[in-house]
């Protein structure tokens, strides 16, 4: 009988083992399982790579208060969100802007008259990233959405709409990167 409950045991724990990984990597970052913000537990939602032609860019989780896999429901939600990136290579900061101005106006083009000038703030924030370099997003109801950087200049932009916009830029209709947008909904495996 004894041999039948640690058999069990034994095999309990060893089903268990995948739940218990506490965080995910990808291109060697890794992405905890949680983070806390404001109090909140925020949740991976998911991870990729952003690639360019053949390049490895950067690696970016996604962490959310409610996971999903519906891409339109996590860009409305009116709740705490967070992109953690990861540089895989320098970046000057015009890479970075441009990229970001391009993906709000593919997915939010009807907006972009009145995101025009808080992208243009949030854009100043941004600074030349080097490889290793960490650029973290922040939505947070009621306060908007912060950029932050060891480098770079942390602002706050008002709006859920502007947040909307940006994350949009990964999650939208016509993302950045199609496989790293399935990485981030947690569709990739």
């Amino acid at each position: 009988m004894k041999a039948t409950t640690l058999s069990a045991v034994v095999l309990s724990l060893t089903l268990a083992l995948p739940a218990l990984a506490k965080e995910k990597e990808v291109a060697g970052v890794k992405f905890p399982e949680t983070v806390s913000v404001e109090g909140k537990e925020l949740k991976l939602n998911g991870a990729g790579l952003r690639t360019k032609v053949v390049f490895k860019v950067y690696a970016a989780g996604l962490y959310v208060e409610t996971p999903s896999q519906d891409a339109a429901q996590l860009i409305s939600a009116d709740q705490i969100k967070r992109v953690r990136m990861t540089m895989l290579r320098d970046l000057e900061k015009s890479k970075i802007t441009d990229a970001i101005t391009e993906g709000v106006q593919r997915n939010s083009k009807a907006q972009l008259a009145a995101l025009k000038q808080r992208l243009d703030t949030f854009n100043a924030a941004i600074p030349d990233l080097k490889k290793g370099d960490e650029l973290t997003i922040t939505y947070i109801p009621g306060k908007g959405t912060q950029v932050q950087s060891k480098t770079g200049q942390e602002i706050s932009v008002e709006g859920k709409d502007f947040a909307d916009a940006l994350f949009g830029v990964w999650l939208g209709k016509e993302p950045a990167d199609d496989d790293l947008k399935e990485g981030m909904l947690g569709k990739e495996d």
